[in-house]
């Protein structure tokens, strides 16, 4: 038999059903035997039946979906049969041709991903603080908590100012009462000293606008 069917990509021949289904037929119909192929959700099996005693072989696989790229769903269905019909023939007759797997090129492996740099930079030394501004919180640790956890990426460090000024004042009209205020300064405590050390004006705006708020909910 001469195999017709060709993988271009892997670059080897195999037997399609029109290779061997005719040669099959014509030795069942001699030894009066007879094949059904049937499916279901789970299994293929391949029933043949000798027609003269009843005696039956089953040959079983389990269902594999076949997705051909730029197919339609029913033309996946019948590629799947297409498959199932040809490997449960192949078993049933110990028809051998070359391992697939073996003969196609080798997988490349895969690259774990670089890590990330972290979107905060590493903080320079803060300033002396200004005079006259206390820290509404003293500095401590604080488990990190989503809702009050401020990420900022900027290219400059006069927009990274702004945009700490429009999330921090953002933050600060979220929370309902002073021990938010107080978790949200120890969170982002390293935001804060970040600030003050880019701006110390605009750093005593903030804690002017923290110790306002705070005020507020007594």
């Amino acid at each position: 038999m001469k195999k017709s069917g060709l993988n271009k990509f892997a670059g080897y021949s195999y037997f399609e059903l029109g290779d061997f289904i005719p040669h099959v037929q014509t030795i069942f119909n001699d030894l009066g035997l007879c094949g059904v192929v049937t499916f279901n959700t789970e299994y293929a099996q391949l029933c043949i039946t000798d027609v003269d005693d009843g005696t039956v072989i089953v040959i079983t696989t389990p269902m594999a979906e076949a997705n051909l790229k730029g197919a339609h769903t029913i033309q996946n269905l019948g590629a799947t049969l297409s498959y199932q019909r040809r490997y449960l023939w192949m078993a049933a007759m110990e028809i051998v041709e070359g391992d697939a797997v073996d003969s196609a090129p080798p997988v490349e492996a895969v690259k774990a991903p670089e890590p990330k740099q972290p979107l905060i930079q590493p903080l320079k030394p803060p300033v002396k603080p200004v005079k006259g501004k206390v820290d509404p919180i003293p500095p401590q640790y604080v488990e990190t908590k989503p809702e009050w956890t401020m990420l900022i990426d900027a290219p400059t460090d006069e927009l990274w100012v702004d945009m700490m000024v429009e999330i921090n004042n953002l933050k600060i009209s979220m929370a309902t009462d002073a021990d938010q205020l107080k978790e949200m300064f120890q969170v982002n405590k390293a935001l804060y000293d970040k600030l003050k050390a880019l701006n110390p004006s605009v750093y005593a705006d903030v804690i002017d606008n923290f110790t306002n708020a705070k005020r507020s909910f007594f």
